[in-house]
């Protein structure tokens, strides 16, 4: 295994444990090294299954063209999605469970059906869906201030953290997913807005390149994955005592809390 590899998976594995974010990976490799990036972050899922841990989907990032123009590139990145990883709706994440954490409402996808074809279509990527549902995803990274070039999130997993999934459970052909409007509240107070349209031009675009990626990659998206598709406004940095309150158009609301300072990690 490559040496920079290693090293760039023990930095990041090493800041969870100590709960101290580490500098930026990327001089490790060379300049927007993407390939070895996704094998830091293969390499650190791997060591988290072999630990118990068990795989519940795969989230998409970068699906908006704002951020991949501040990173310097022309398409999305993913990550893994854990079950434990996983919060209940109206429900309180605890006190430094995570280093940075920062939210963000999508759209979620769960499938019913496997996607192993890399030339797949947009119908297909319908027809394996079971349902939509909205969603906050709580992004935190192991980058120290989060001063992250495309190689440092796609090595940390794409930053991934926490899930919330909301109540609504709707089929696709009930829901336009595209002009799907998002408003993002913190204590009732509006701080994140946008749409469907906002995220690759629709987050069925975003699972479709997933799926695709995937596929390729020889490790495809399987019936019972969740799909997180992508911010649809602009993430909202967290601090303790917070409460976030999405609201989707068509599909409902999520919430989620974040403890005051004091409780374990």
């Amino acid at each position: 295994m490559n040496a920079a590899v290693r090293e760039a998976a023990d930095l990041l594995w090493n800041a969870v444990d100590t709960g101290r974010p580490c500098l930026p990976i990327r001089d490790l490799f060379t300049f927007g090294d993407i390939e070895a990036a996704y094998a830091v972050q293969r390499l650190n899922t791997e060591r988290a299954l072999a630990a118990g841990r068990r795989l519940a989907g795969r989230k998409i990032g970068l699906t908006s063209p704002t951020v991949q123009r501040q990173l310097g590139v022309a398409q999305p990145d993913f990550g893994a999605v854990f079950t434990d990883m996983a919060v209940a709706d109206g429900g309180t994440v605890p006190a430094r469970r995570l280093l940075q954490p920062k939210v963000e409402a999508e759209i979620a996808l769960v499938l019913t059906d496997d996607l192993p074809d890399p030339d797949c279509t947009a119908a297909d990527v319908v027809r394996a869906t079971g349902f939509a549902a909205a969603a906050l995803e709580i992004v935190d990274s192991r980058i120290a201030d989060w001063d992250i070039s495309i190689v440092d999130t796609v090595a940390d997993n794409a930053s991934s953290g926490l899930f919330v999934l909301g109540g609504t459970r709707l089929p696709l052909d009930r829901v336009d997913l595209r002009t799907v409007r998002m408003t993002l509240s913190r204590h009732g107070s509006v701080v994140s807005e946008g749409s469907g349209a906002d995220c690759l031009g629709s987050p069925l675009a975003a699972a479709l390149w997933l799926a695709s990626t995937l596929a390729q990659r020889g490790d495809p998206l399987r019936a019972g994955d969740v799909v997180l598709t992508g911010a649809l406004g602009p993430m909202v940095a967290v601090a303790p005592g917070d409460v976030f309150h999405a609201e989707l158009s068509g599909l409902g609301s999520v919430r989620v809390g974040f403890a005051d300072e004091g409780e374990a990690r």
